[in-house]
């Protein structure tokens, strides 16, 4: 046989062997086996070789040949024989085997399987005959014989018999027909098989493959061979029309002829339906498989449902896809297989549950096209029995589930099992699910789970699976929320308190196949975000629409549960949620638009249904609800069927009343035959309901017979009876069918009944939506995201396996990239938020104090080993996590919100413990260069460095240096060799984590990601500092004041962090100004209550900010500037000093490169009230009066105006008032040290400079107030009157230098022409200049330079009145009072200081004024008596009052300075004249010892001698 096989696959061969001396070979091997057997082995035994035949061919004549009929063939030894004696003559008389027809070469040895008197061994050598045959290609021939030879072929085979031996022979006989039926189906010539061939051979290999008393190895073989078969078969459907198929399926069979030369019939026994199956077993698995299946067919045992089971999964696995095309495979597996193969599901044998599992699965990936409603209650039966155990209290988790006995086909919406996946209150999951009474099945454990999770998990291996799932399902209205409850239980399976401690089974594997699920899913839908994806189909239900019913149905789940809670406040939500009556109309009433709804919703508890309808306020609800059943030409049973499975009867007899009236009030009026009444209909009714409670009650015991249905319903129709006919088929009907109501049966029964409800919707409902379309991702994603990084997170932090870690990996970079495809923020968010806690940075106390940390060199670089770098290196997970984290935020940052506050409390953390880039930790202000952040408070001032020019955030040169500040006052510890090699290993995780480049992107981000980046920052430093400082007052008792708080570098650097993105952004610096002002407003107005460097930082913050705004375009913040000015300008004195020199190195910029930002008074005013509190900083004070000193001196930088002039006066006095108050203070303290110069003190040097600068500003006032009039006068005049007071005032200065250099300048501005003193001003000139100059000067200790103040003073003071009361009093006003004055001055001072340098110069200045005044004519003597008084009034009280005063301290001195003689003389000249002449001559007379005083006017050359 090796050799014939051999042969076989290589027909090159059959060239040196011909056909007939195989057949020939085949008779003598057959032979050669009969002859050893007794029948055969006699050598004079003769055979009938048709010698009849040959006698009528001679013209002989035989007796008996025409009454003695000839054996059949077969049915003697001797026929066997003769037949291969036959056949051997056959082919000894021919040349070409060909021409013998294939029937006859095939007969002998088909007579002998078929004969019962052959052996086994002579039965398997014809068999392996036969089966060389087929291996030498003998019916590969065009012969017309050959499909009846196959006929004769199969039916031999199928009914072979011969006599048993031995058990082990006959099985080799078998064998071998499995053989020649393999040989026959699986050729080339398997196409000119008919249909009842292939039934046979079929019913063959099928009966071998059950028979028990076999060989295991022979049941083997003939299940191989039934596959091989089947296979073969089935791939056939891919060639054939399912039309044609199904049309010749369809058609009567055609008769079949006897055969001509045997007689036999070998099929006319098989009948219709017979043939019909085979015809079905030729497209498909035939039905005898199927009905194998069946759980309740007590014929076939577990180990046969195992067979047919193998058999149809091998089936689907063909051609699953193609079987859906032709209708009769299709209804049958949709029907009667997916029934059988459900309760399956259930069974206890774990090799049938397994191989059900399996065949469910594959048939669900094949054929789900077809199987919608199929596929979603399996699916809700796997949910339900994966779910957790049963507790002893309601669970959030998922409902309680117990066994009920049978997979129930109710389909529904899902109980509300997360409440992060259902859109149902917790008040309605708590009173009412909207699934009321669903079947409970027991949860699956052990292998049995893990089984479930691995169907689910081939069921859903296509990418499309979930999108199916929520466009079938979940979008709709009458199915089952598949789609959820799938994320829900695979990720609540991850959890490993989902599983309860009841279970007694290892729940790892489960755990990382559920994992494995979700990442599955979430990378399918990432493929599709990252691949355009197929748009959906335009012949399915658009997906607008679809999302409309999703949203829809979300309400009616809620509906539901409220109805079956409270069915009354239920239809207030309904009716405000357009569920009710927003249909209403002239058709339609309210009663009718609820009762459409109620009937409709497959979610309403039907026990509750039945007793709402049924109660009297509803009774027009419950007309309108059974108005809309069509009973017209139903028969009374089927129409009470159909009404009593929409609800269940109430068990009050009057409710029952209500309803059997209503339905018999609406069932008369469709005119049902033979009834006639209403009342009839009514007693009918109830009869309906007591026959079928009575027919099909397990716990009646005699059933009602038809006679006593008869004899119970006479004479109530209408007095007269039913027609036996009538109540005949009620009773029929109800005997065979039960009327089943809702939630009665939960057995076979209630099965029945489902599974024909749902057959009945899978009409309606069409076929299964199949699109791998990315329309419903953003939905689903955002409806589940939650729950799934959650479940990410457990697993990432509790599993060791290095597969699910990876694994858990890319689903945190998938579920980031979805959320910034969708733009979910939120996502995104919870996603940095999960990493971030997996990392182990975060920590909920950081120190305020920084320990000091052991500092070691490695390889040339100082590390920090702190204990976060120690922990940190020996996580890996949390290494990983953090690589995980920074890889996906960078680039990503637009897409995060909240989550900025766990990745700045990291970098925090980093800081804390010395693990951050050197150039994250830098500090820059305007002081050049920039500074670290010191760890520690005992380092008073920030570290400088030098300055650079790379930016704050350049590439990193190196994390393995130490840039903190670190104190030497606590003792360093030691670190071990372990904890170097951990801190290196933390350093190396946080260079790849690239932190500077994530802090780089964040000046790169968009306005909303940026502010909430900033935002928490400042929620961050406000914990650290305002909220820290509340509490340690909280905790200070009430009769003590809280002390301030210690230096915390933690808010320095969350500060300097918040300022330094601020200003890198000022594109948007309208959005963030506010957010960082109020936490520098918050610092800087409790500022004694910080440390010293925060506060600097602050103050420099806001300068920094300032010159941000004060550049931003259009300057729409200019104000916001002025509001930190005044903020800093409130900070208290010694504040105010400590940070004075960081506000004006701040200030100066602004003022020198964004100056249009200051124009106006009040502006100004606040800056240069900050230029005033920075005097008291020497540092300040020195860049302060520079930047006055630009702004008042000639030059490009000159600006005085208008607004600042009175302000720019201000801070001048400031610094000649600090000048005279350093030198009163040095001569307080420090009597023995020589009075400091203006070489040796820049103070004073300000001050001198100030003085020259006020003088020099008084150029500026009249130009700036050249327009004519009142306001501008009167603005002139003050001020000019503001520079004159404060000269007049520093005039006293303790110092010598500035109280020169102020006496020379008054009276420069008093004489000179640059003040220009209204008449009616000049009152206020003296009152606030002069008056004050001399009691300044009066008051002044006596010394040399003393006394030449006062010298200069008194000069001052004449001329000055010599100016405004004599020269420029033009009208001749009253001058009385202010000469008075000058004479009370000038007697105190010469009474003050006795010294002849003093009194000479008054005695010259008076005459002199004396003179002046003569000559103007104000000062008049009396005349000689004989000559008369001419004088007026004013002339003589003058002249009385300069007597009386002068007389007091200088007797004498008028009769010297104006003689009578001269008087009398000049009492007849001209007063101008007279003044005139007497001022040139006096003038001429002495020189001018004040050489800066101008010389054109007369009375300014008047000398002191």
């Amino acid at each position: 046989m090796a050799d014939l096989h051999m042969t076989s696959h290589h027909p090159e061969h059959n060239e040196s062997v011909s056909s007939g001396h195989t057949i020939y070979s085949e008779i003598l091997s057959v032979t050669s086996i009969m002859r050893k057997n007794s029948r055969w082995s006699s050598s004079m035994q003769t055979f009938y070789t048709k010698d009849s035949a040959l006698a009528s061919n001679l013209g002989l004549r035989r007796p008996g040949s025409n009454n003695v009929s000839t054996p059949q063939q077969g049915s003697r030894e001797e026929d066997l024989m003769s037949g291969f004696e036959e056949l051997k003559r056959a082919l000894r008389s021919v040349q070409d085997v060909s021409s013998i027809p294939i029937a006859d070469i095939l007969a002998p040895f088909l007579a002998i399987i078929r004969s019962p008197l052959s052996t086994g061994p002579i039965t398997s050598a014809a068999l392996s005959a036969l089966h060389s045959f087929f291996t030498y290609g003998l019916f590969t021939k065009n012969d017309q014989s050959v499909d009846a030879a196959l006929a004769e072929l199969s039916s031999s085979v199928s009914h072979c018999k011969f006599e048993a031996s031995d058990s082990s022979g006959d099985e080799v006989v078998l064998l071998r027909i499995l053989t020649v039926i393999e040989d026959c189906m699986c050729g080339s010539w398997s196409p000119r098989l008919g249909d009842i061939e292939v039934c046979e051979m079929l019913e063959t290999v099928l009966a071998t493959c059950v028979q028990m008393r076999l060989s295991e190895a022979l049941r083997r073989s003939a299940e191989l061979t039934m596959h091989k078969i089947v296979r073969t078969v089935l791939s056939k459907l891919y060639i054939l029309d399912p039309a044609s198929e199904e049309k010749r399926l369809l058609s009567p069979p055609s008769p079949l002829p006897d055969d001509p030369e045997t007689g036999n019939q070998p099929v006319t026994s098989t009948t219709r339906s017979t043939e019909d199956a085979s015809r079905a077993q030729k497209l498909g698995s035939a039905p005898v498989l199927v009905n194998i299946l069946d759980p309740h067919d007590r014929i076939h045992t577990d180990s046969t449902r195992l067979l047919a089971l193998g058999v149809l999964n091998m089936s689907f696995e063909v051609c699953g896809p193609r079987l859906g095309d032709f209708p009769t495979l299709r209804t049958m597996i949709l029907d009667h297989g997916c029934k059988y193969l459900f309760q399956l599901a259930q069974s206890e044998n774990s090799s049938v549950f397994q191989l059900t599992l399996r065949t469910i699965s594959i048939m669900m990936n094949t054929m789900r096209k077809h199987l919608k409603l199929q596929q979603e209650l399996f699916l809700a039966y796997t949910l339900d029995r994966l779910a957790p155990p049963v507790t002893g209290k309601p669970s959030r988790l998922g409902t309680p589930v117990q066994r009920s006995g049978l997979l129930s086909p109710r389909t529904g919406t899902p109980r509300a099992q997360s409440p992060n996946l259902e859109l149902l209150d917790d008040a309605d999951v708590e009173k009412g699910s909207p699934t009321p009474n669903r079947p409970l099945v027991i949860p699956a454990r052990g292998s049995t789970r893990d089984l479930l999770l691995e169907v689910l998990s081939q069921m859903s291996n296509h990418p499309s699976f979930l999108v199916e799932l929520f466009g079938n399902y979940d979008c709709d209205i009458n199915a089952e929320n598949l789609f959820d409850r799938v994320i829900d239980l695979l990720t609540k399976g991850v959890y490993t308190d989902y599983y309860g401690e009841s279970l007694p089974f290892s729940y790892l594997s489960a755990q990382y196949l559920c994992l494995d699920l979700l990442l599955t899913f979430i990378n399918a839908m990432a493929t599709r975000a990252a691949v355009p994806g197929t748009e959906w189909p335009t012949g399915y239900v658009s997906a607008e629409e679809l999302m409309q019913r999703k949203s829809k149905k979300r309400l009616i789940l809620t509906g539901a549960a409220r109805f079956n809670s409270k069915p009354k406040t239920a239809l207030t939500f309904l009716e405000e949620n357009g569920l009710i009556y927003h249909d209403l109309c002239e058709e339609i009433t309210r009663p009718q638009s609820l009762a459409r709804f109620l009937k409709s919703s497959t979610r309403i508890d039907k026990k509750l249904l039945g007793d709402f309808i049924s109660k009297p306020e509803n009774i027009d609800v419950l007309q309108a609800f059974i108005g809309l059943f069509d009973f017209r030409e139903k028969p009374i049973a089927d129409a009470m069927r159909e009404l009593l499975e929409t609800f269940r009867l109430p068990g009050e007899a009057q409710q029952i009343s209500r309803i059997t009236e209503t339905f018999a009030e609406i069932y008369f009026a469709s005119k049902p035959a033979e009834v006639k009444s209403q009342d009839a209909v009514y007693v009918l009714a109830y009869s309906v309901i007591m026959l079928n409670t009575d027919l099909h009650n397990p716990q009646v015991r005699k059933r009602m017979t038809i006679e006593d249905y008869q004899r119970n319903l006479r004479g109530v129709n209408d007095g007269s009876d039913f027609s036996p006919e009538y109540l005949q088929a009620v009773y029929d009907s109800i005997r065979r069918q039960e009327i089943v109501m809702p939630e009665e049966h939960t057995g076979q029964l209630g099965f029945e009944f489902a599974w024909k409800e749902l057959l009945m919707r899978s009409r309606q409902s069409g076929e299964l939506m199949i699109c791998n379309s990315p329309v419903f991702d953003k939905e689903m994603f955002r409806s589940i995201w939650k729950p799934v990084i959650s479940a990410i997170t457990f697993a990432f932090m509790t599993f060791e396996d290095d597969y699910i870690i990876e694994r858990a990996i890319a689903g945190f970079r998938q579920c980031a990239t979805l959320a910034g495809y969708f733009q979910l923020p939120e996502v995104f968010d919870y996603v940095v938020i999960s990493l971030s806690q997996a990392t182990s940075l975060l920590s909920e106390n950081l120190p305020s104090e920084v320990p000091v940390y052991a500092v070691v060199e490695v390889e040339g670089q100082s590390i920090t080993v702190s204990s976060l770098a120690v922990s940190f290196g020996a996580h890996l997970k949390g290494q990983l996590a953090a690589v995980v984290l920074f890889n996906i935020m960078n680039g990503n940052g637009n897409a995060i919100r909240e989550g900025w506050i766990q990745v700045f409390e990291i970098l925090l953390n980093l800081f804390i413990h010395s693990l951050l880039p050197t150039r994250m930790l830098q500090m820059e202000d305007f002081l050049g260069g920039v500074s670290m952040i010191p760890l520690r408070g005992s380092s008073s001032q920030p570290i400088r460095l030098p300055p650079r020019s790379d930016g704050l955030l350049s590439t990193l040169s190196s994390y393995l240096m130490t840039p903190y500040s670190s104190s030497q006052d606590n003792p360093v510890p030691s670190a071990s060799d372990a904890d170097v090699e951990s801190t290196l290993c933390a350093l190396d995780c946080i260079s790849t984590c690239r932190l500077e480049e994530l802090y780089a992107q964040i000046m790169q981000l968009d306005l909303e990601p940026l502010v909430a980046a900033v935002r928490s920052l400042e929620a961050l430093a406000y914990e650290r500092t305002n909220a820290r400082l509340q509490h340690e007052s909280d905790d200070v008792p009430v009769d003590e004041s809280p002390r301030p708080l210690p230096y915390d570098p933690a808010s320095v650097f969350l500060l300097e962090m918040m300022v330094s993105i601020v200003c890198k952004t000022p594109a948007h610096i309208e959005e963030l100004w506010p957010i960082v002002f109020e936490h520098l407003s918050l610092l800087l107005k409790s500022s004694q209550k910080y440390s010293v460097l925060l506060v600097e930082r602050a103050v420099v913050s806001v300068m920094r900010i300032c010159l941000i705004l004060a550049a931003a375009k259009p300057s729409q913040l200019r104000d916001q500037i002025y509001l930190s000015f005044d903020l800093l300008g409130g900070l208290p004195p010694v504040i105010a000093n400590s940070v004075a020199e960081q506000i004006m190195s701040g200030l100066i910029l602004i003022v020198q490169n964004h100056r249009e930002v200051i124009s106006s008074q009040t502006e100004w005013n606040i800056v240069l009230a900050l230029v005033r509190s920075s005097i008291s900083n020497l540092e300040a004070a020195r860049v302060s009066f520079d930047l006055i000193q630009r702004l008042t001196a000639d030059g490009p930088e000159q600006c005085i105006s208008a607004d600042n002039i009175a302000g720019l006066v201000a801070v001048l006095d400031d610094f000649v008032t600090t000048a005279g108050i350093m030198v009163k203070v040095e001569q307080q303290h420090a009597r023995h040290r020589p009075q400091p110069s203006s070489s040796s003190s820049p103070v004073i040097d300000r001050g001198r400079k100030a003085v020259d600068l006020m003088f020099e500003i008084l150029k500026y006032i009249p130009s700036l107030t050249e327009n004519h009039s009142e306001a501008r006068d009167k603005s002139r005049h003050q001020l000019t009157l503001s520079v004159l007071v404060s000269l007049s005032r520093h005039s006293a200065s303790a110092s010598p230098e500035v109280r020169h250099s102020a006496l020379s300048s008054l009276s420069r501005a008093v004489l000179g022409p640059l003040v220009t003193v209204p008449r009616s001003d000049v009152a206020e000139v003296f009152q606030c200049v002069l008056w004050p100059l001399l009691e300044a000067v009066i008051a002044a200790p006596s010394s040399a330079d003393t006394t030449e103040s006062r010298v200069r003073a008194s000069a001052l003071l004449c001329k000055a009145f010599m100016r405004f009361e004599i020269s420029d009093n033009i009208s001749g006003e009253d001058v009385t009072e202010h000469w008075a004055q000058v004479l009370d001055y000038l007697d105190r001072l010469m009474r003050t200081d006795q010294s002849d340098q003093l009194s000479e110069a008054v005695l010259e200045s008076l005459k002199n004024v004396i003179l002046v005044m003569h000559a103007a004519g104000i000062l008049v003597p009396p005349l000689a008596v004989e000559h008369g008084d001419t004088r007026d009034e004013l002339q003589r009280q003058l002249w009385h009052v300069t007597h009386d005063k002068i007389e007091r301290f200088m007797p004498g001195f008028m009769e010297s300075v104006i003689p009578l003689s001269s008087a009398t003389v000049r009492s007849s000249i001209e007063p101008s004249t007279t003044a005139a002449a007497t001022a040139e001559k006096l003038n001429s007379q002495a020189p001018d010892v004040v050489p800066s005083e101008t010389a054109t006017e007369p009375f300014a050359r008047a000398s002191i001698v």
